[in-house]
């Protein structure tokens, strides 16, 4: 019983099949942290944007201001001030073709907000289908590894006239070692993947929140020559 034990020993001396899991299944976790460390930045800077524009929205700046910013800042702009710019956008270029039937102009400035929204949307959701995956796929993968080894275990015990604890352990410690690497993939995978749906759900929230209320200042401009702030 003196044999040792330490997850490193047990993963150099297990057979090519967990080595390979195992080997798999770390570079998944290094992925998905890589993967977790990128969203958690992304999503901060998206609120940070978002609450700035808010902000400068309801400040009482005029809308054709509004829409000069957005023009110059196009490339640092968040996802609401894309969606701004691209309603305003629309709704300026039918104004100047003399459009004056309210419904298509709104419907116009609607239609373009809410393309601008899925395009925000899904750049937003990039890589959560990754971590659901590797949340739900790395105890599986583990697992196989652990079913593996441990068959691989036994053949070998076979060939042995007495069996003991002492055996038996290392080749049952050495397959275990894979569903306690898939399950340290997984974890953290799983309740990032929940965070960030949580946070994303927000986020969704609040710009279909704006577009509502953008589409009915615009509403309450359209008797107007130039779009004023209220």
């Amino acid at each position: 019983m003196n044999q040792d034990l330490s997850i490193v020993n047990l993963i150099l001396h297990a057979s090519w099949v967990v080595q390979g899991v195992v080997a798999l299944l770390v570079g998944v976790s290094i992925a998905s942290w890589a993967a977790i460390i990128r969203k958690i930045m992304a999503l901060k800077k998206v609120q940070r944007l978002n609450d700035a524009f808010d902000r400068e929205f309801w400040s009482g700046t005029s809308l054709n201001d509004l829409a000069a910013g957005a023009a110059q800042n196009a490339r640092n702009a968040g996802s609401m001030e894309r969606i701004f710019a691209s309603g305003m956008r629309e709704y300026q270029k039918l104004r100047e073709r003399r459009i004056t039937d309210a419904g298509t102009l709104m419907d116009g400035a609607r239609r373009a907000m809410r393309a601008s929204y899925q395009r925000e949307m899904d750049a937003i959701e990039a890589n959560l289908s990754f971590l659901a995956t590797v949340g739900s796929v790395s105890p599986y993968v583990g697992l196989f590894g652990t079913v593996w080894g441990i068959m691989h275990a036994f053949t070998g015990l076979a060939a042995l006239e007495q069996v003991t604890l002492s055996t038996v352990a290392p080749g049952i410690a050495e397959a275990l070692v894979a569903t306690a690497i898939g399950l340290f993939a997984a974890i953290p995978a799983v309740v990032a993947y929940n965070r960030f749906a949580h946070d994303i759900d927000r986020i969704a929230n609040k710009l279909e929140t704006f577009i509502e209320e953008f589409s009915n200042i615009l509403q309450r401009n359209l008797g107007t020559q130039s779009p004023s702030r209220y």
